[in-house]
């Protein structure tokens, strides 16, 4: 472990072991690195429960300032500990734990310099996969594209964890909240875990629903226009109950 990384671990536990005499700043951003890592770990094992990832793949991440919770790679979700937490800065050094952040990095990394984002996560869901090795835009079957900015493209593909990678779901995330990655899986980000997790899910129920449609012999499902999908983005300005 470098000297940076060994610090930055002390220097959390130093946090959770001296309490009310530590700085309150600190004890309050230990306290809010803790909370997202739980959620991240939840989120990650969700995935795996309702089947959007098989094994290791996937990963997820949360942004807490100017550092981002990761999960490891290569370890099952329903292994990971509080202890396993791994955190890097925003150019990608590692600045807690000591096990090696997903291969992915660079994905989620761009995702989080380029929007506005606190979560992100990717998976490998299955109809989303089928979907990306058939078009290059998710047909507008239905209205919940809009709860992704639009019709949903797909990436170009490149090899997992690379830079060519994170610049090819840049491109596909442009005015949108999620993307197909080619012959890959799905990337959605939002302002917590739950909304990006609920994107995904979204996504994949989407691309469900155009492969059951489109497989109908002889029939084309009917597509939703532009202005269609427009008026339903509107109208999910007010969705929901008030602040």
């Amino acid at each position: 472990m470098s000297d940076q990384r060994q610090d930055s671990v002390e220097h959390i536990g130093d946090i959770e072991h001296t309490g009310a005499t530590g700085h309150a700043g600190d004890i309050e951003r230990a306290g809010d690195i803790e909370r997202a890592w739980g959620a991240v770990v939840a989120t990650a094992r969700r995935t795996a429960a309702d089947g959007l990832v098989v094994g290791t793949s996937g990963n997820v991440s949360a942004r807490v300032g100017g550092t981002v919770l990761v999960t490891p790679s290569g370890v099952p979700y329903d292994r990971l500990r509080p202890e396993d937490l791994v955190g890097v800065d925003l150019e990608g050094n590692q600045v807690l734990g000591e096990l090696a952040p997903t291969s992915e990095l660079p994905l989620h990394l761009a995702v989080y310099r380029n929007t506005a984002a606190a979560a992100v996560v990717h998976t490998h869901a299955v109809h989303a996969t089928a979907v990306s090795t058939l078009v290059a835009e998710v047909p507008p079957i239905h209205y919940a594209a809009a709860l992704l900015g639009g019709p949903v493209r797909v990436a170009t593909y490149a090899r997992y964890g690379t830079e060519e990678l994170a610049a090819n779901m840049l491109t596909a995330l442009r005015d949108r909240t999620g993307c197909l990655l080619g012959n890959h899986g799905t990337v959605t980000y939002g302002a917590t875990l739950d909304e990006a997790y609920d994107r995904t899910a979204q996504l994949e129920w989407l691309c469900r629903l155009w492969l059951a449609a489109s497989a109908v012999p002889g029939r084309s499902p009917a597509l939703l226009t532009p202005d269609q999908l427009s008026d339903v983005g509107e109208a999910l300005k007010g969705y929901g109950q008030p602040d």
